[in-house]
């Protein structure tokens, strides 16, 4: 049973698969800690916000009612609601705390492809074809390190950055993970300026990549 915090559909706005329809499942609890997370809501798995599924279907607002249900039961959610997307993105939250593989088989036999957005703090169980975004969450205060099988395995890299300390930390993660990914993102966070300079200054010198939250820029979820 996987406890789910929120299903939508949108456009995928960051990283490899920006402009993609998608729709996002987000799971319940996270013990990383990320000073500037934008989905605290879903930190703590508490049985007081255990509700039905359907109460977790395009939420309005954020809150921290959450459900549990079966790859089985997600993979009728999406038919019953009609959506059209075929790429699914699994979210948190920390979604690597689950087992993903019996719910990325589902939906890959039911015609959807899966990515998900993972902190690299957990073992990563998916299928091979999965899409694997970690985002690397360094020194968070939930003291949790980052795995070197987690690096190894991602399919890209996606690093917010505010600071040059942040793209210090990254540069420092690779040497002592003894991984050099192919694709890295950097991606400024909250869209200030100044972080934004130091993104694309960044992505310039070192011929990375720049995420820039295109939902956030147009206003959808």
């Amino acid at each position: 049973m996987y406890k789910i915090n929120e299903v939508f559909e949108t456009i995928q706005g960051e990283a490899s698969y920006t402009g993609v329809p998608s729709i996002f499942l987000r799971l319940q609890g996270c013990p990383v800690g990320c000073s500037w997370c934008d989905t605290k809501q879903t930190w703590d798995i508490n049985t007081t916000y255990l509700v039905s599924l359907d109460k977790t279907v395009e939420k309005k607002a954020d809150s921290e009612l959450w459900a549990e249900a079966s790859a089985e039961q997600v993979v009728s959610l999406f038919k019953e609601r009609g959506y059209l997307a075929k790429h699914v993105v699994i979210t948190g939250g920390e979604p690597c705390m689950y087992d993903l593989v019996p719910l990325c088989e589902q939906l890959h036999d039911a015609g959807f492809s899966t990515q998900i957005e993972t902190s690299g703090t957990f073992d990563i169980k998916v299928p091979k074809s999965t899409w694997v975004t970690v985002s690397p969450k360094i020194n968070m205060r939930g003291g949790y390190k980052i795995l070197a099988d987690a690096m190894q395995r991602a399919d890209e890299i996606k690093h917010p950055v505010a600071m040059q300390k942040h793209v210090e930390e990254l540069e420092a993660l690779f040497i002592e993970t003894g991984v050099t990914p192919k694709l890295v993102y950097l991606q400024p966070i909250s869209q200030k300026a100044k972080a934004t300079k130091l993104a694309i200054d960044t992505c310039m010198k070192k011929n990375w990549r720049l995420s820039i939250q295109v939902h956030k820029y147009i206003g959808i979820n």
